[in-house]
């Protein structure tokens, strides 16, 4: 078996049940949460407007800290884009997607998802040198926060390096991919990166309970 077969076979089948148990495992982990009981009194009926509202008004900060943080914040902004239209508007990408679920939908150009892929890259390089420079972010930082770094990074350098036919044999070049695709699979449910999950649900819930006890956000 070559480095390409275990990586589109035997590889890839147990990163996607691992992926996809650990991800289960992980949302019903938190629905059975104990939470203690709010003896507040509802000041609303509806806590739905809330709950909405502080979903888009939190991918933004508040004017008085924008411009201390206005250059992670866009590459926070530049990483998380790129990242979302190279796994998801890539040619190749899509054809693995449908291949899985049957949905399909159109690519955008490959220039544009190489442009995309080089964006996140630089993006995130800065945001690691932010991190090693910061003294705030140095020291609350773990194994687990340049771990994540990594292995998301990963995937992006060797993809462009795979479609640019750089490094190596194509063949090899692509397994490697491939592996660092799947060890983002098996590491994305027990890391911070489980965040893609819980971001959306955390602040609609966050939001939901301050409208009920009629805290404004």
């Amino acid at each position: 078996m070559t480095l390409l077969d275990f990586a589109t076979g035997p590889g890839l089948e147990w990163s996607l049940i691992i992926l996809v148990a650990g991800t289960i495992m992980r949302v019903v982990g938190t629905l059975f949460l104990r939470h203690g009981k709010d003896l507040s009194t509802a000041k609303v009926e509806s806590t739905s407007g809330g709950a909405v509202r502080t979903v888009f008004n939190r991918m933004w900060p508040r004017s008085n800290f924008t411009q201390q943080i206005s250059f992670p914040l866009l590459m926070a902004y530049i990483m998380h884009i790129g990242l979302f239209v190279v796994v998801f508007f890539f040619a190749p990408h899509i054809m693995f997607i449908e291949g899985l679920t049957g949905l399909s939908w159109g690519n955008l150009p490959s220039g544009f998802i190489y442009f995309a892929g080089a964006a996140t890259i630089a993006s995130m390089v800065a945001l690691l040198i932010r991190r090693l420079t910061n003294p705030v972010l140095k020291t609350i930082s773990s194994f687990g926060d340049y771990a994540s770094w990594l292995i998301t990074i990963l995937p992006v350098v060797t993809g462009l390096m795979a479609v640019s036919h750089f490094g190596g044999r194509y063949e090899t070049i692509l397994a490697l991919h491939l592996l660092s695709v799947e060890l983002l699979f098996v590491w994305f449910p027990f890391s911070k990166l489980v965040h893609a999950i819980f971001v959306i649900p955390s602040r609609a819930l966050l939001g939901a309970t301050f409208e009920r006890r009629g805290v404004k956000i």
